[in-house]
This record gives C-alpha cells, structure tokens and sequence, in this order.
C-alpha cells in the first residue's frame, strides 16, 4: 500500500514528477510512493488503480508547473474546468479522504489563487506548498522529504529500517578462526600518514602505505637484489616488485643443505 501519492500533469511537470518519485522512493522504499506510469501494472484498468492509490495514500504531492492550469482539452476547453481532468479527479479524491496535500511548486511558479480553481479542489490554493528549484533541486529534495518524515510516522519508520538494512549489507563480513583481535575497516580510523606502527594497544602492528620489505613476523628476515630479482630468507617475509620474487622460509641450515 502507498503512503504517497505522486500528482502530476505531463504536459506539464511530468520530468519533476519523476524526480521527486524517485527520491521519495530512494528514501522510503518504492512500494510506499506511487506514480502512475511507474506504479500500474501492464494491462491493468488505471481509473480504478489510481483512484484506490489515492484513497489509501497518506500524502498527495501535487506537482505544479508554469503550464498546470492552463492545460487545454481537445477541445479547448481548460482542463482543470473538465470533472473528468485525472489531475483534477486526484487531488478532489486526496481530499475527500482526508489526506495530507502537499502542492510542490516548480521553478517560478507564482502560488495558486483559490478563485481560479474549480471549488472541489480551490482549498489545494491554501495549502502550505513547497518550492522545488532545479536549479537545486537536492535542497528542494531534501526538505520535502525530511517534511514527509516529520509529518508521517510511518514514513520516518521506513527510512530508519531502509538506513538500517544499508549498514548491516554494507559491514557483512565473514572471519575464520582467529587468535588474535580483528579490526574492521570502516570501523577504524587513524591519523598515520605512512609508515608502521603499533595501533589500539593489542590490535597489532599497523602498516599504511609501504614502500619497500616490510616484515612483521618473528625470525630473521634478509633480502638480497641481485639484477632485479629479489630473493627473500627469513621466516614470514613479504614483499612485491616488479620483476621475480623468490622467497624461501625455514631454518637457514635447512636451507643451505638444500643449495648444496
């Protein structure tokens, strides 16, 4: 079921409609926020389907554009003076069942006059509006939805759960056995440029951004280049370079029995 209900003409602001569906949708979840051209499934009867969204929507975002009053029928008549107009039919309906109507004003369009609207929906000229500028529209965005929130519980509950759901995907990792101490990254922060160092007590040795051998085990570690190569003897030596990287570990005896 929607909680919001996108209102729009398309000769009109249909661009802006979509913009504003797609943040809320962004913010709420997409099944709480309905647009006609997004929401009605293929071959459904859409005068039905929209007039069931809008009873049971909570909200009812009227977009506004320069050109939304003085769209014409085929006939040359003003839509908004047609009691069949679906832009008409949507808010008169928003109204009837006592939901929350928001008029979101595009651009530098002048605020409505109650006297040019046909009386089953002239109270949508009384309404607290909203701007939306698309010259910033993440402002306009914002506040629209953090209004929503503020003013629908239940709206302000679906974007905790969505926020909530994106941290648990975002730090789902998977650790084996360990006998040490696991730091996660986004969970740690430090002020080291570079170099090694020792971090959080007994969380271990730190290295950011080595340049060179680095070795952090026990034991002897020695490194030899010899024409580009570079041969490794010691015991948990680590190291990439360019060019081949020969690495030997055990007790130096062993290893000179073996060359042998």
């Amino acid at each position: 079921m929607p909680d919001i209900f996108v209102n729009y003409r398309t000769s009109d602001q249909e661009a802006a409609a979509t913009l504003i569906e797609r943040e809320l949708s962004r913010r709420f979840g997409s099944d709480r926020v309905f647009r006609a051209s997004k929401s009605i499934k293929i071959g459904r009867r859409f005068p039905q389907e929209l007039l069931t969204a809008v009873r049971r929507s909570s909200v009812l975002i009227a977009v506004i554009g320069p050109l939304w009053g003085e769209a014409r029928t085929a006939d040359g008549r003003r839509a908004l003076d047609d009691p069949e107009d679906w832009t008409r039919k949507e808010i008169a309906e928003a109204f009837e069942s006592g939901a929350l109507v928001v008029p979101v004003l595009v651009g530098r369009t002048t605020r409505l006059d109650r006297h040019d609207l046909p009386p089953e929906i002239a109270e949508l000229a009384e309404c607290q509006y909203r701007r939306l500028d698309t010259r910033d529209a993440e402002t306009g965005l914002n506040r629209i939805g953090d209004d929503l929130a503020e003013a629908i519980p239940e709206l302000a509950a679906a974007e905790r759960r969505i926020a909530n759901a994106g941290s648990a995907e975002s730090t789902r990792n998977q650790v084996g056995r360990t006998d040490g101490s696991v730091v996660q990254a986004q969970d740690y922060r430090h002020e080291q440029s570079g170099g090694v160092g020792t971090v959080g007590g007994d969380v271990g040795t730190f290295i950011n951004n080595a340049s060179g051998q680095v070795h952090t085990g026990g034991g002897d570690q020695h490194n030899t280049i010899r024409h580009g190569s570079v041969e490794f003897h010691g015991d948990g030596g680590n190291y990439l370079e360019r060019g081949n990287v020969n690495q030997e570990f055990g007790d130096r005896r062993d290893r000179e029995e073996r060359r042998r």
